[in-house]
């Protein structure tokens, strides 16, 4: 296992951005354009994963619920993208929407001029424009891929992006890739319309009649103060989804009694965390944002935006529904796993495992060939998370993205990043470019930082170039719960 931390990082190469000084929706108009990345010429022998992908408005079918979204191609989630660690990715996006875009290769310790900032790695891609992504993926795992600009993420843009690992004893029978989403687009209101409501000032209570929108935890559909994660989220969402379909028509995974199957879980929601059970059967975690865990088996899992998990189930004969509960909100995603005849159980059945242990991810320790090479850190930088409904803004630092400083960093120091959530709600940050290291070992790069709580995480200034740290909450970032990491010249 430890071979497969050593693979090639020839992709992780420097490259010199513009220093930061706008929002994620468009760069400062007193900007300089960036130009276009520099080509990344495949290494001897290395092989190369070629796609393109098409954004473009489309209409789609989430089961009996029509709604007109954008996403990649006809679908959502887009198309699965699949490569090898070690691998060079050759990504073309197509923009055929009416705004600017970008993609973000999310959890991908990739060179800095791919990762999809735009204003600070690149200039945004203009609508009719294309852009190409090239990059080495170093690590196996588990990841997703969603556009980097306003809240297009809580439209249909995302996708899976699976990392295979070349010395994968391949113990399963079957693999499952299951994502999950919170749905608003194009059910009487847009993400963007849910923004400016939100920071329109408004008070409390349902958008669009009963179509959806805001929750301030003044209501029945908010757990306001609960444990363990306080207010979890800011909209009503009328539809949850397991692979871009309803619980009354939802996707069904097949299989043979007996089998083991490995299922990847990627929670692409914008704005609600999850607890996931699977009825009838116990779950054991394996990997937390690709990085190898202990082994360890529950009933229910967390799982935050932005979060993946990978799990082990050996499964029984019948036919089972795979939930995820929104934490803190009404109704449920759903789909069905099936390995023999039988009926379906009722949408709204109850499941005994989401009353059972429901496991934290920070919980989990980590294999040895997952942990950072022990060492006392040589840089300490401090994230102050605070914020507020109204006015509706989010803040790292004292301000909003745009007016907090960068936080500087210097190539080969081990930095902890000390994340201190100073609200009432969760709030799942995610650092671009790299991989951090809880107390306890715990690779990650997306972490839930409770309520009145903070986490201390180390990792390698190791990647050179100009970074983000946000939380993905796409809601809160887009209302300035962001902060660029950039390396000192």
């Amino acid at each position: 296992m430890a071979s497969r931390r050593s693979l090639l990082l020839g992709g992780l190469a420097t490259v010199g951005t513009m220093a930061l000084s706008a929002c994620s929706k468009s760069p400062s108009p007193a900007s300089s354009p960036i130009g276009p990345a520099p080509t990344l010429n495949p290494a001897p022998g290395q092989n190369v994963v070629t796609k393109s992908l098409v954004a473009k408005p489309t209409t789609l079918d989430l089961g009996g619920v029509m709604v007109d979204t954008w996403a990649y191609g006809d679908a959502a989630p887009g198309p699965l993208l699949r490569a090898t660690a070690g691998d060079m990715l050759r990504i073309t996006l197509d923009n055929q929407l009416p705004e600017d875009t970008t993609i973000h290769w999310h959890g991908i310790r990739l060179r800095n001029v791919a990762d999809g900032v735009p204003g600070q790695t690149q200039d945004p891609v203009r609508p009719g424009a294309a852009y190409t992504y090239e990059f080495t993926a170093p690590d196996p795992g588990t990841y997703f891929f969603h556009p980097h600009v306003g809240v297009q993420l809580d439209r249909g843009l995302y996708a899976p992006l699976i990392i295979d690992d070349p010395s994968e004893p391949g113990r399963y029978d079957a693999e499952w890739v299951v994502v999950l989403d919170d749905w608003i687009d194009g059910t009487g209101t847009t993400p963007d319309e849910v923004f400016t409501d939100l920071t329109g000032g408004q008070g409390a209570g349902m958008h669009h009649g009963n179509m959806g929108g805001m929750d301030h935890g003044s209501g029945g559909m908010a757990m306001s103060g609960k444990l363990p994660f306080g207010d979890a989220g800011d909209v009503v969402y009328p539809h949850y989804l397991i692979n871009g379909r309803t619980p009354a028509d939802p996707d069904v995974l097949r299989a043979k009694p007996g089998q083991r199957v490995r299922i990847r879980m990627i929670n692409a929601g914008a704005d609600t965390i999850f607890a996931v059970a699977l009825g009838g059967h116990r779950m054991t975690v394996t990997a937390t944002d690709g990085w190898a865990v202990e082994p360890v088996t529950t009933d229910a899992l967390y799982i935050g935006m932005g979060e993946r998990y990978d799990v082990e189930v050996t499964l029984g004969d019948g036919v089972f529904p795979l939930v995820a509960a929104p934490f803190g909100k009404a109704g449920r995603a759903r789909a069905l796993i099936r390995t023999g005849p039988g009926q379906a159980p009722a949408v709204d059945a109850s499941l005994a495992e989401l009353d059972g242990r429901v496991l934290f991810g920070t919980e989990l320790r980590p294999t040895e060939s997952s942990r950072l090479d022990p060492k006392d850190p040589d840089d300490h930088q401090m994230l102050h998370l605070a914020g507020q409904m109204q006015p509706y803004v989010w803040t790292i630092n004292g301000k909003p993205f745009g007016k907090n400083s960068p936080l500087s960093l210097t190539r080969g120091t081990r930095t902890r990043l000390q994340m201190m959530n100073m609200t009432m709600m969760t709030h799942p940050m995610h650092l671009h470019g790299h991989t951090f290291a809880l107390p306890n070992g715990l690779r990650e790069d997306t972490v839930l930082i409770p309520p009145m709580r903070t986490i201390d995480v180390d990792f390698d200034a190791d990647n050179p170039g100009d970074w983000m740290a946000h939380c993905h909450n796409i809601y809160h970032a887009e209302a300035g719960m962001m902060i660029a990491l950039n390396y000192a010249t």
